[in-house]
């Protein structure tokens, strides 16, 4: 061959000579600040020889792709740092994550917090030596052997479970891992980056196998967009709801009860108030609330198959007569309560509601705040309905969905479809029919729409709406899926228009989805500063001096009748403190009460900003709250 003729992403094209490498490509053709490259679609190393005919793309620091190089490279710096400070530490998976990355170690000591700076001192020194990354391919023979000698079995592990005759490994310096790759072409090119955390992890993310250390880290392509990060963290920590949380009197957590939230007055009020907003939606789109059994036999998880494939995500319990589960989910419940009854077609869709509280056996390494829990409760509902009701359902929950997102200003939404995964249940026409159902309903939702293959439940096809929030972090909160499995299962059927019997089509659906995570989310993304509809405290009356509690009495009296949530601070400290205090406690009015308000029979009050509102009588200022409720909910 006399030449490689190489076409850029740009159309232009060029031939070079054979074993060129793409960085000479890259040097001749001017491009600059590369950190890897993509030939004919496939991200390869700088150095990587190019063999023949191609289409070349050049990756950039700032791009996705460029990110997720540096980060993986990053990772890799890390361990070769650990590794020379901790001798006989043996490293299992790095991987890149959002905004970061990890790697899990197996040592016998615990890592320290101050042993992060050790570590990120010893990378910054590997850095400066500008160390050649360098691929390599071994036979898969070989490659075991070298980890073996190394007294690195979690690799050893690794590669025995890989099909392929030869493996790929990434050498800086003295230190080798086993890789994919690509990396950057030398550890100079990795620019900013902190450590971030410890933490615990099982390998292979199994309980039942030994336990790692885990160490987080964030990198980015320069120090601006490091510093920007770092920021949001500490905001992220400012936000935390579970800092938040007991802060504001709202819940708590107990080893007595893991995983298990304690709500107090004040939480219980925006708990309560969540549901019940969700319930005047389920009058207006024609939802029935049941109540179910929170204990089964598992009999019932046998059918539906949750038994098989959720096991041990479950509380089972032998008892006299069998085993019982407490139920992780409303779906089989649901299912008996459809079957229970014959129904025709004219009596569909039916739709069942429940705000039971489910349990699941989450790890005691997972729990974390409300965010991931073993008790809590969703807006949970199950809609059956005829093949040709399909749609009409699909847009009536996206019409809810947006409703409801609205509401609480969630205006950053990003919607997913998630297709069949490798091990599912159900025929596989039924798959291929709801997931053309869910296309059609998100063609016509007006979202643009991530395609997110085999990442569906493992009973139907699903669409999951993700929320973005202030800190610019992605929540999956509403989900439709389409059951291909337990209608079948569970034999249920309605007598169609001609009077043969059908299995109607199965509707999981929640627009909140766990109340507890709900809570969590929207915590942080106010940070605690709930709209007035939703603040446990809305108002707190606040008295100048005691001369001034007699009327701030009445007016707390008078507010309370007209159904706000009032507190009265009429302590014997200056009006200062408890205007602060207030603040603190997130309320959205201070009230205050002093000698003009009394003499005009009048309120002055204070908005949670600080902004100062002209005094006016009580029943005009209830008349502007009013005003704000009903803006907030969109009904202004």
């Amino acid at each position: 061959m006399d030449s490689i003729h190489v076409t850029f992403a740009d159309g232009n094209a060029v031939d070079v000579r054979p074993g060129v490498r793409v960085v000479e490509l890259a040097a001749s053709a001017g491009a600059k600040n590369l950190v890897a490259a993509k030939i004919d679609g496939q991200a390869v190393d700088l150095n990587r020889v190019i063999e023949k005919d191609c289409t070349v793309e050049w990756i950039t620091p700032e791009s996705a792709e460029g990110l997720d190089v540096l980060r993986h490279s990053t990772a890799h710096l890390m361990a070769q740092a650990v590794q020379s400070l901790f001798p006989g530490t043996q490293v299992t998976i790095g991987p890149t994550i959002e905004h970061g990355f990890y790697y899990d170690f197996k040592r016998d000591q615990p890592f320290l917090p101050e042993d992060l700076d050790l570590i990120e001192k010893r990378m910054q020194e590997l850095v400066k030596a500008n160390l050649k990354v360098v691929r390599e391919e071994l036979p898969r023979a070989e490659a075991i052997e070298l980890f073996r000698q190394m007294g690195e079995t979690y690799k050893v592990e690794i590669i025995e479970g890989i099909s392929a005759d030869k493996v790929s490994l990434y050498r800086q310096g003295d230190w080798v891992d086993l890789c994919r790759g690509p990396h950057v072409p030398s550890t100079g090119a990795i620019k900013a980056f902190k450590l971030i955390s410890i933490a615990g992890a099982y390998w292979r993310g199994d309980s039942r196998n030994e336990q790692l250390q885990r160490i987080y880290g964030t990198g980015w392509a320069n120090r601006k967009d490091l510093e920007a990060y770092l920021k949001r963290i500490e905001e992220a920590k400012q936000r935390d709801h579970r800092r938040l949380g007991p802060a504001l009197d709202l819940f708590s957590l107990h080893p007595i009860a893991p995983g298990s939230p304690f709500f107090h007055p004040k939480g219980t009020i925006i708990y309560n108030i969540l549901i019940q907003y969700m319930r005047e939606l389920y009058k207006r789109y024609g939802y029935s609330e049941v109540v179910t059994p929170l204990i089964y036999k598992t009999d019932l998880w046998k059918t539906s198959g949750h038994y098989e494939a959720f096991h041990d995500d479950m509380f089972l319990m032998n008892v006299h007569d069998g085993e019982y589960g407490v139920k992780p989910m409303n779906c089989p419940g649901h299912c008996y309560l459809f079957g229970s009854r014959k129904y025709s077609y004219r009596d569909l869709p039916i739709r069942f509601a429940d705000f039971s509280r489910l349990h699941r056996f989450e790890p005691s390494g997972v729990l974390s705040g409300l965010t991931r829990v073993r008790s809590f409760a969703q807006d949970d509902a199950h809609i059956y309905c005829t093949p040709e009701q399909l749609d009409g359902e699909l847009e009536q929950f996206v019409a809810m969905t947006k409703e409801v997102y609205k509401v609480f200003g969630f205006d950053r939404i990003e919607v997913t479809l998630q297709t069949r995964p490798e091990k599912f249940l159900g025929r596989i026409e039924l798959w291929d029919a709801a997931e053309a159902g869910l296309r059609r309903c998100l063609e016509r939702s007006g979202f643009s729409v991530q395609l997110l293959p085999g990442e569906g439940a493992f009973y139907g096809p699903k669409i999951g709406f993700d929320f973005r929030d202030v800190l610019e972090r992605s929540w999956t909160l509403a989900t439709v899926q389409i059951d291909c499995a337990m209608p079948e299962r569970f034999g249920l059927k309605y007598v169609t228009s001609d009077g043969t019997e059908a299995a109607p089509v199965m509707l999981h659906r929640a627009v909140l989805g766990s109340i507890e995570r709900f809570i969590a989310i929207l915590l942080e993304h106010c940070a605690g500063a709930f709209p007035l509809w939703l603040a446990p405290v809305q108002l707190t009356v606040l008295t100048v001096t005691d001369d001034h509690k007699e009327y701030a009495a009445k007016v707390v009296e008078r507010l309370r009748v007209g159904g706000w949530r009032v507190e009265f601070d009429g302590r014997n400290e200056k009006l200062g403190y408890k205007i602060r205090e207030a603040q603190l406690a997130k309320v959205p009015y201070a009230v205050i009460i002093g000698d003009k308000e009394v003499a005009a029979e009048t309120v002055a009050p204070r908005r949670r900003g600080g902004e100062t509102l002209q005094p006016l009588p009580v029943a005009e200022f209830a008349k502007n709250l009013h005003a704000e409720l009903a803006q907030e909910m969109g009904q202004a």
